[in-house]
Formats: structure tokens, sequence, C-alpha cells
């Protein structure tokens, strides 16, 4: 009898644990989408206007890509999204370009500057404004507002970033999206060293 109940205790102990494993992983995942659901809600009270980076060029998280009626009064007509899984909240009062990456070291955001520095371009050629988001607009945004003031006002890496920091403290790209900026300068700079040299040639 003793054999047999510890059989039926060893039966009931391995057929529990599965069980528990669900629940534990249910409850896990639970916990994450709350607390997601409190950032998300604490963003749309918090952060939900854009930055002025400069003259048609503004810089925000999500919730400030939601704010339509701020975004109007702001002559927003592009929004340039960088991030996966954020659709565009009115798709028709704004242009929209979806960037999908994610917020990892190891994503190359560095591939999509030119496309994204065209994007910008495009709208202030024809008298809009560009409204650079992300989740939080902290890192992915930040990088191609970075990368956007480095390739067309000539900003070192530095001194874009600072620029970006001093209207936006939040702002603070991952060591990943700083490598690639830092290799988007010397891209930069050895094209303009091309350009000196070939105009001397010129002369």
């Amino acid at each position: 009898m003793s054999c047999r109940d510890k059989g039926s205790s060893s039966s009931s102990s391995s057929s529990s644990s599965p069980a528990t494993t669900v629940n534990e992983a249910y409850v896990k995942n639970r916990i994450q989408e709350l607390v997601r659901l409190i950032k998300v809600a604490r963003l749309y009270r918090q952060d939900n206007l854009p930055s002025l980076i400069q003259q048609g060029l503004y810089l925000g998280s999500f919730a400030a890509a939601s704010n339509k009626n701020v975004l109007k009064s702001c002559n927003v007509t592009h929004i340039l999204t960088v991030a996966t899984s954020l659709t565009p909240a009115h798709p028709h009062d704004f242009v929209y370009k979806v960037v999908p990456v994610v917020d990892k070291e190891d994503t190359n955001l560095e591939v999509y500057f030119d496309e994204c520095i065209h994007f910008i371009d495009e709208a202030q050629k024809l008298g809009g404004s560009v409204l650079v988001h992300c989740f939080v607009g902290k890192s992915r945004s930040v990088t191609v507002v970075v990368a956007y003031l480095m390739k067309r006002h000539g900003m070192t890496f530095t001194q874009a970033l600072q620029h970006v920091k001093s209207i936006r403290p939040v702002a603070s790209p991952n060591a990943g999206f700083v490598r690639q900026l830092q290799d988007f300068e010397k891209s930069l700079q050895e094209v303009l060293y091309f350009v000196f040299m070939g105009a001397i040639v010129k002369e």
C-alpha cells in the first residue's frame, strides 16, 4: 500500500508540474502586459507633445504621433514611424512612412538613413513638417533625427546628439545605434574629403 501511495504521489506530482509551468507563464505574460499598459498610459499623460528640433522637423513618442489636433496645429503633414507593431493612428490625415525596426543593438538602422532623410526632405519641399517617432521617442527615432542633422547640416555625431538632447533630454540611442551613427559620420567625412579633393584638382 505504501508503494501504491508513492506511485500515486509521483504521478500526481508529474501531472501537475506542466500545469504549474503554464500558469506561471500566463501570470508572467499578464504582468508584462500590465506593465506595458501602464507605460502606455503614462506616455499619453506625460509625453504626448512633439519636440521641435528645427523648423519642419519634430521628434516624439507614439503618444505624440496620436495627438492629431496638436500635430495639425504644428503643420505636421508627414509622419515617420521608426518601429514595429505601431500602426498609423490617422492614416487619412497624414502621409506615413514606416521603418519596421526593433530597438536592439544588433538592429541595422543605418541602411534606412538615406530613405528616411529623403522622406523628410520631400515633406519640407512641399511646405510641410515631419514628425519622427518610435515608441518612447528615445532611441530609434532619435537615431534617425541625428543622422538627418549630420547629413543635412554638417554636424558631427556629438554635436547632433547634444542638440537633440538639449531639446528632448530623454534622447538616448542604444549602443548599437551609436556605433552606426559614428560609422555614418565617417562615411560623410569621406564624401566631403573626395568632394574637396575633386574641387582642388579642377582648379
